[in-house]
């Protein structure tokens, strides 16, 4: 393995340098969901029912297209490495053709889910009247998935170049004026739930087009790559199947939850939506270590990435332990900011107090994926994340449908799944396999 000599300078990335690219990206990771919960207030105050339809509806559009997230975070790896060896334009092209792949991946989802909308709804909510709801938001909302993988190849090349400024200034451009929208459209204009999925079109689309226009700016559209499509893909093949891991447990999460009633899939929505607000928001600093690992190992520094893993996850696992303290206090304050129906206030402690212990556990672990993620290291974050959750978070969700344990069982259950990955990534990065030099 070639080491440069300033691999082996004892100066550490500082803190200020991690933050100018974790806090950009925070604003990025946080405005989707933010704009989420803002949309789960508006809808939770006119029923259980429609807020019952909109937490099936978004986990299942959350499903499709996070299934896609290596648009984003594969980009990203791919052109950081590039970044770090000094060939900019060539990580910038990158970007290009992940942006190809989205529109056509993006078309495939549209065209698929627009079909099985219905039975998808069905087969989760088991009750007609949740899956009417939950259907009509999803057939409006699918329209935005060629933008949405847009953007998320739009951000995997920009952080790979660490640039995480302008990904924050369109995305927030974007949901805002979403924000504004929704509360508009679902009230004063009288579409209701259809409303909400109408705002959530326009944002998609307001953010694909300001990161085509940063391509164009940067002189990068080219004609699309077979070749480097399908390295992208090759490379997208273990986090997707990682992604599925994941989503299957919710998905079965949201379909345990609601068979047990409509109160208590809104409360699970409510508490998984906050769940999703912070685990991304962990992740800001995972996308900086995502970064620079890639820059550092891209130029050989091999032992200095080593050292900025261990930092970053100290900083990671302090913010999850402040995370966990400042929603613990808020627990009197924040659910009836999202609902006033008593029967889901009621539901909400079941999960609440889960949520809050599992922040700084979640600290870590993103902090570490963050880490292997930039070192390419996706097989095993692959393999190691579909044992927890099938294993682990998977029985725990159904056996919570069999013994009637609620949303308790449920939440124990992503807590097990936490530990688990906790224990596969410390041990991971400690072993140092991972650190291999290089461009690739």
């Amino acid at each position: 393995m070639r080491q440069q000599a300033g691999d082996a300078s004892p100066q550490d990335v500082t803190l200020r340098r991690i933050l100018a690219l974790a806090v950009p990206a925070l604003g990025v990771l946080a405005a989707e969901p933010l704009y989420v919960l803002i949309d789960t207030a508006v809808v939770g105050h006119l029923g259980a029912l429609p807020l019952a339809g909109l937490a099936l509806g978004g986990t299942m559009l959350s499903v499709m297209t996070s299934q896609l997230t290596f648009l984003s975070y594969g980009t990203t790896a791919r052109t950081s490495r590039l970044y770090g060896a000094n060939r900019r334009a060539e990580a910038v092209a990158e970007g290009t053709q992940a942006s190809w792949l989205a529109v056509a991946v993006g078309l495939l989802v549209v065209l698929l889910g627009e079909f099985f909308a219905h039975d998808l709804s069905m087969l989760l909510a088991g009750k007609s009247d949740v899956a009417a709801a939950s259907a009509e938001w999803l057939r409006i909302a699918l329209l935005g998935a060629p933008a949405i993988l847009v953007t998320l190849a739009g951000n995997g090349w920009m952080r790979g170049v660490q640039d995480t400024i302008r990904p924050l200034r369109y995305v927030l451009a974007a949901n805002v004026i979403s924000a504004i929208a929704c509360p508009v459209l679902v009230y004063p204009m009288g579409f209701g739930l259809a409303g909400s999925a109408i705002a959530n079109v326009i944002a998609q689309y307001i953010s694909a087009v300001l990161f085509i226009t940063a391509l164009a700016r940067e002189r990068a559209f080219v004609a699309p790559s077979v070749s480097v499509m399908r390295a992208q893909m090759v490379l997208g093949r273990d986090l997707i199947l990682r992604s599925a891991s994941f989503q299957i447990c919710f998905l079965s999460a949201a379909a345990v939850a609601a068979r047990s009633s409509a109160a208590a899939v809104g409360a699970h929505q409510i508490v998984y939506q906050l769940w999703v607000f912070l685990s991304l928001t962990l992740d800001s600093l995972a996308i900086a270590a995502q970064a620079l690992i890639g820059a550092e190992l891209g130029a050989d520094r091999t032992r200095r990435a080593i050292r900025v893993a261990w930092q970053i996850t100290a900083y990671s696992f302090a913010f999850g332990c402040g995370l966990g303290l400042l929603f613990a206090g808020g627990y009197f304050v924040l659910p009836p900011l999202f609902t006033s129906d008593p029967a889901v206030l009621a539901q909400i402690p079941h999960a609440w107090w889960l949520f809050v212990v599992q922040q700084p556990i979640a600290g870590i672990v993103f902090a570490l994926d963050g880490v292997l993620l930039g070192a390419a290291d996706t097989r095993f974050l692959r393999t190691t994340t579909l044992a927890a959750a099938l294993l682990g978070f998977l029985p725990l969700i159904w056996l919570s449908w069999v013994f009637g344990w609620g949303l308790t069982g449920i939440w124990i259950g992503l807590t097990v799944f936490l530990l688990a990955r906790l224990v596969a990534t410390v041990w991971r990065t400690r072993s140092g396999v991972w650190a291999v030099g290089g461009a690739g």
